[in-house]
C-alpha cells in the first residue's frame, strides 16, 4: 500500500492535456451542444436566467405576497397558492436531544395530594409507550431557594429508548408509492426514501395519521386531563430558554400593566383567541389570581381587652402553623434545626385553626377565634414583574416550527379582536426573542460582509465588470437553494443562513475561476492575432469554457459526495446538518449549470461590443 502511494506521489507523472483526457473529452462532448444553443440564443438565455432568479420569489415569500402577478395567480390558482405559502422562519431547527421533557401546567390552587396523584397517573400512562425507557417526574419546587416553581408546574423527564429500531414503525406515502414493488426495489428508491420507517419524536409526542386515515394517538393524547395544559419540549433546550427568557414553550406572550385582575382577564382573552390559530397546540395563561390563602384579621380591640399585643398573636400563629426553629442539634459533623409547630391534624382545617389557644399575660388560654377572624381568601399565586411592571405570562406550544409566521398571524388576529387598555402592552417572548436578536445582527453583518467581498473582488480584478459578473454567481445559486428548501419543507433559520453564506463564498470562488479561464483564452487569442471577427471571439470563449468544465465538475462532484449523505443523517444534530447542507446542494446544482451557460453568454455580449468598437476605430 505504501509503495503504491509513494509511486503515485513521488514518481514524476506525465500531465495529460485536457483535449486528450478521456474524462474531459466526454464532459466536453456533453457540454458542447448546450454551449452552442446558449450562445446562439444569447438574449433568450439571459431572459431565462433572469426569470429563473425571479422564480425564487413565490417560494421564498409566498405566492400571495409576490409583487405584480402574485395576487392575480393566487386568485385564479388557489391550489398553487396553497403549495407556495412562503418559507417559514425559525431561530434554529429542532434539536433531537434523545429525551423529552413533559411540562404540564394546572390550576395554582391544586392540593399536594391531588398534584401527587396527577404526577403518578401521567407517569404511568407515559410509561405504557414502547418508545419510553424511563420516566422521572417532579412537581413543585426543589429544596432550594433558587427554584421558584409553583406546585401547579410538573416536570417529567422522559428517557426514550436509544435503539430506534425498537420503536414502532409507520408507513409513509411517497411520490413513487404507486410504482411496482420490483421497480422500487431495483432502482433503490426505497433505500433513500423508505416507505416504512420508525416514528419520529414529534409523532411520538403528538401522534400521526396512517395512510388509511386512522389517527394513532401520541403522548399528548394519552395524558390529556381536564384542567391540565400540556407542553412538550427537550430538557437542555428548556433549561436554556428558561434561563434566558423565562419561557418554557416555543412562544410566550408577556402582558405588562398595573392591575393583576386586568392582566388576568387580558391573558384569558388572548389565550382563547390564539387557540383558534392553525398551528397552536395549547395556550395556557398563568393565573394572576386564584391562589388560596389563610388570612388572619386580628381584632385590635379584642386583644387589648386581654392585655395582648399584635406581635403576641402573630408569634402564636407563626409557631403553630409555619413553625419556628428554636434550636439545632449536632449529629457528628451535621447540624439539623429543631422546628416547633402543631401537629398536622391541628392545623389542616379552619375549625382547628380557630381553636388555636393564645396565652395571655394573666395565664389564661384564649381561642384564636375570639381574637381574630380566620378565613380563606383568594390572591395572586405568584406576582411576576419585569421592568418594574406587573406581568402576566401566556405559554403557547405549537405544532409548527414556523414561529415567526405564527406570531405574524397572531398579531393580526389580536389587533382585530382584542382591545388592549391604555397603560398595558404585549411583549412576544420565547424563540421570537432569539430570532429578533439574530435578525438585528444579521442586518448589520451581511451588508458589511457584502461590501468587504465586493472591495476584495475589485482589488483583485481591477474591473467593475468582472466584479459584477463574479457576483452574479450568488443569485444563480439562490435559485437552487430556495427551491430545495421549499421541496424539503425547511424553514429559514440560522443553520440555513450559514449554509447560504458558505454557498455564496464557494460560488463566488468558482465564478472567479470561470471568468479567469475566459479572460486567459481571450487574451491568448488576441495575442495570437486571432481576434478579428465574431467567429474568432466565439472560438476563444468556447476554448475557455470547455477548459473549465472538468474543474467545475470536480468541485461540484466532491461537494455533493460530502454533503448529500447529510440529507439522510439520523441522530442528535442531524436536523441542523440537513438544513446546513440542503441550500449548498441545491445552490451548487443551479450555479453549476448557469455558470457554464450564462457566463460565456455575458462575456460574449460584452466583448462583441468591444470588438465592434475596435473595428470601427481601426476602420477610421
Amino acid at each position: 500500500g505504501w509503495a503504491i502511494l509513494a509511486g503515485m506521489l513521488l514518481v514524476p507523472q506525465k500531465i495529460i492535456h485536457e483535449r486528450v483526457n478521456p474524462i474531459s473529452w466526454v464532459l466536453q462532448r456533453l457540454y458542447h451542444p448546450f454551449f452552442v444553443a446558449a450562445m446562439k440564443l444569447r438574449y433568450v438565455t439571459l431572459t431565462v436566467a433572469v426569470l429563473l432568479v425571479l422564480s425564487t420569489i413565490p417560494p421564498l415569500i409566498g405566492l400571495k405576497a409576490t409583487p405584480l402577478v402574485g395576487p392575480w395567480l393566487a386568485e385564479r390558482f388557489p391550489a398553487l397558492a396553497r403549495a407556495l405559502p412562503g418559507l417559514g422562519r425559525e431561530f434554529m431547527p429542532p434539536l433531537d436531544e434523545g429525551d423529552l421533557l413533559y411540562m404540564p401546567t394546572t390550576d395554582p390552587a391544586i392540593s399536594v395530594t391531588k398534584a401527587r396523584q396527577l404526577l403518578q397517573q401521567t407517569d404511568r400512562l407515559i410509561k405504557t409507550f414502547p418508545e419510553v425507557h424511563h420516566v422521572f417526574g417532579k412537581i413543585g419546587r426543589a429544596e432550594t431557594a433558587t427554584d421558584p416553581a409553583p406546585l401547579s408546574m410538573v416536570e417529567t423527564t422522559i428517557m426514550l429508548e436509544p435503539d430506534r429500531t425498537r420503536w414502532r414503525k409507520r408507513r409513509v406515502e411517497r411520490w413513487f408509492s404507486s410504482l411496482p414493488e420490483g421497480l422500487k426495489k431495483y432502482t433503490g428508491l426505497t433505500y433513500f426514501w423508505p416507505e416504512v420507517r420508525p416514528i419520529t419524536v414529534e409523532e411520538l409526542s403528538y401522534g400521526w395519521t396512517a395512510p388509511d386515515g386512522t389517527n394513532v394517538p401520541g403522548l399528548d393524547d394519552v395524558v390529556a386531563f381536564p384542567g391540565v395544559t400540556n407542553a412538550w419540549t427537550m430538557p437542555i433546550k428548556t433549561r436554556i430558554d428558561m434561563l434566558s427568557t423565562g419561557i418554557k414553550t416555543p412562544v410566550g406572550i408577556k402582558i405588562m400593566g398595573d392591575n393583576l385582575a386586568t392582566l388576568g382577564g387580558l391573558a384569558e382573552r388572548i389565550a382563547a383567541e390564539v387557540r383558534t390559530l392553525p398551528g397552536t397546540l395549547s395556550a395556557y395563561p398563568e393565573k394572576t389570581v386564584g391562589g388560596k390563602y389563610v388570612e388572619f384579621d386580628i381584632n385590635r380591640d379584642e386583644i387589648a381587652r386581654y392585655g395582648l399585643r399584635v406581635m403576641d398573636v402573630q408569634d402564636v400563629i407563626l409557631t403553630a402553623l409555619g413553625g419556628m426553629n428554636i434550636t439545632q442539634t449536632v449529629e457528628g459533623l451535621e447540624r439539623y434545626p429543631v422546628n416547633l409547630r402543631y401537629k398536622r391534624e391541628l392545623r389542616d382545617n379552619l375549625p382547628a385553626l380557630r381553636r388555636t389557644l393564645v396565652p395571655t399575660p394573666a395565664g389564661a388560654q384564649v381561642p384564636l377565634t375570639q381574637l381574630a377572624e380566620v378565613r380563606i381568601v383568594e390572591g395572586p399565586p405568584m406576582i411576576r414583574s419585569e421592568n418594574s411592571r406587573k406581568t402576566a405570562w401566556i405559554f403557547v406550544d405549537l405544532t409548527t416550527t414556523d414561529v415567526v409566521g405564527w406570531i405574524d398571524r397572531a398579531k393580526a388576529l389580536l389587533a382585530e379582536r382584542v382591545e388592549i387598555p391604555a397603560g398595558y402592552n404585549l411583549v412576544w417572548s420565547g424563540q421570537y426573542e432569539y430570532i429578533q436578536e439574530a435578525t438585528s445582527r444579521l442586518k448589520f453583518i451581511i451588508p458589511l460582509t457584502a461590501v468587504v467581498i465586493v472591495l476584495l473582488l475589485y482589488l483583485h480584478s481591477r474591473s467593475w465588470f468582472r466584479t459584477v459578473v463574479v457576483l452574479l454567481a450568488v443569485p444563480f445559486s439562490l435559485v437552487g437553494a430556495v427551491w430545495i428548501l421549499w421541496l424539503l419543507d425547511y424553514h429559514l433559520s440560522l443553520a440555513v443562513f450559514i449554509g447560504m453564506i458558505a454557498l455564496a463564498g464557494l460560488d463566488a470562488e468558482t465564478g472567479m475561476v470561470m471568468l479567469l479561464y475566459l479572460d486567459n483564452s481571450y487574451e491568448r487569442f488576441k495575442a495570437a492575432g486571432r481576434m478579428n471577427s465574431i467567429g474568432e471571439l466565439w472560438d476563444a470563449i468556447h476554448d475557455g469554457a470547455v477548459m473549465r468544465i472538468r474543474p467545475k465538475t470536480m468541485t461540484v462532484a466532491t461537494t455533493f459526495i460530502g454533503l448529500v449523505p447529510l440529507l439522510w443523517a439520523e441522530g442528535t444534530g442531524a436536523d441542523t446538518m440537513r438544513r446546513l447542507a440542503a441550500p449548498m446542494i441545491g445552490g451548487l446544482t443551479t450555479s453549476f449549470i448557469m455558470e457554464l451557460l450564462i457566463y460565456p453568454v455575458i462575456f460574449m455580449v460584452a466583448k462583441q461590443f468591444e470588438l465592434r468598437r475596435l473595428q470601427r476605430v481601426a476602420a477610421t
